[in-house]
């Protein structure tokens, strides 16, 4: 298993929009240091929070300032712009990055963005699929695409870059419908999960039963195999070294964040929204985050993995429920604690620590008789000196 972050962001509106696009950005360096595989940049356009409006930008400088972490779109918004000139971008972003880029892309979520400019959002799936289409009949560099659709025109295209990576690495967005997992089996794609969580105290009406089944059965369609190793999957989290701790640290900003939150997505909190305890306690019932420990924190992505049959990687919802410091503390904290117990970083020295302890002291007796030994064999040289004297 994977690791990763993933930032719509949701940035308190109060707050200097300058300094939280560089926290994000920090954020990135601070995850490539602590070892995490991915790191993705959403796309919006409206509602005051959501403030990252390209994450091709973002990810160009997040690839000067990290060595080895990949960098994702998450999502790039498809209905928003021509698919030809979209991907030529990512073909250039994908050499600027060397290769680490994901190209995760989606519908869109916000109504405004669509309205803004001009398209209906009840659309935006089929506009999707018809992107993805032709995007993918670009990579395949079998000769001139043409294509015609209400929205775009594409008279003989041809990108005259392929990508630094082959194939290129594209990731579908799913959430509760079955269109993104449709389409990711039709395409060879990926999958980026978001809520991938919810509903898990439960175990009904979770789409992590029934994603992977949908994109297995739609990429046999056409003689493809679906890939769950390029399937990332995302919960929103926040660890300290304990409960108590980790509930005083999100105190302030989880309220505020749920209250938004409910704004944009179809989601019930049927507790005081001011009562930030309450919040914890649905969020943790339900699944739909952690706000505890990193046992806690692995119980719960153990639980997942078993819900979904495996996935390739875990995201950590990025969201500003906690000060930029506290915020910080999780991620190190879940770097040293959870990530080794998933990839078996610490195994080894487990072993070896519980075979010391099953040895009964034989180190430490050892280490005395050869002490005792030692000073034994010295006072028998002094004394065979001072008789040669």
């Amino acid at each position: 298993m994977k690791f990763g972050a993933l930032v719509f962001p949701f940035h308190d509106p109060t707050e200097d929009p300058t300094l939280q696009l560089e926290g994000d950005l920090a954020l990135a360096e601070h995850c490539d240091r602590l070892g995490f595989d991915e790191f993705w940049f959403g796309e919006h356009h409206s509602g005051g929070w959501q403030i990252i409006a390209s994450p091709e930008l973002m990810i160009a400088a997040a690839a000067q300032r990290t060595k080895r972490i990949r960098l994702g779109t998450g999502v790039a918004t498809l209905s928003y712009h021509h698919p030809f000139l979209l991907l030529d971008r990512i073909i250039q972003l994908d050499h600027l990055t060397r290769g680490r880029l994901i190209f995760g892309v989606g519908s869109g979520a916000l109504p405004l963005d669509a309205s803004m400019i001009g398209h209906d959002p009840m659309q935006a799936r089929r506009m999707l699929e018809e992107s993805l289409e032709v995007i993918t009949a670009l990579l395949r560099y079998e000769g001139p695409v043409t294509r015609k659709t209400d929205w775009f025109h594409l008279d003989q295209g041809v990108m005259h870059l392929r990508p630094y990576q082959w194939p290129l690495d594209i990731r579908v967005a799913a959430f509760k419908s079955p269109a993104g997992p449709r389409l990711a089996g039709r395409f060879g794609a990926g999958i980026v999960s978001f809520g991938a969580s919810a509903a898990i105290g439960t175990g009904s009406e979770n789409p992590l039963r029934t994603t992977a089944e949908i994109a297995q059965a739609e990429a046999e369609q056409v003689g493809l195999q679906f890939d769950r190793s390029r399937w990332s999957v995302m919960s929103l989290m926040h660890v300290a070294a304990t409960e108590e701790q980790a509930r005083a640290e999100v105190r302030r900003g989880l309220t505020t964040y749920i209250k938004f939150v409910r704004q944009i997505l179809p989601m019930n909190v049927p507790v005081d929204l001011d009562d930030p305890d309450a919040v914890i306690d649905v969020l943790m019932t339900t699944g739909t985050a952690v706000i505890g420990t990193p046992e806690q924190a692995i119980r719960h992505i153990e639980k997942m993995w078993e819900l979904s049959g495996g996935f390739g990687t875990f995201l950590i919802e990025q969201s500003d429920i906690a000060d930029p410091e506290a915020t910080r503390r999780s991620y190190e904290l879940f770097a040293r604690r959870v990530i080794p117990y998933f990839t078996a970083a610490t195994w080894p020295r487990i072993r070896a620590y519980e075979q010391e302890l099953q040895s009964g002291g034989l180190t430490r007796r050892t280490m005395a008789a050869a002490q005792a030994k030692a000073g034994v064999e010295y006072y028998h040289e002094v004394a065979d000196r001072r008789r040669a004297q």
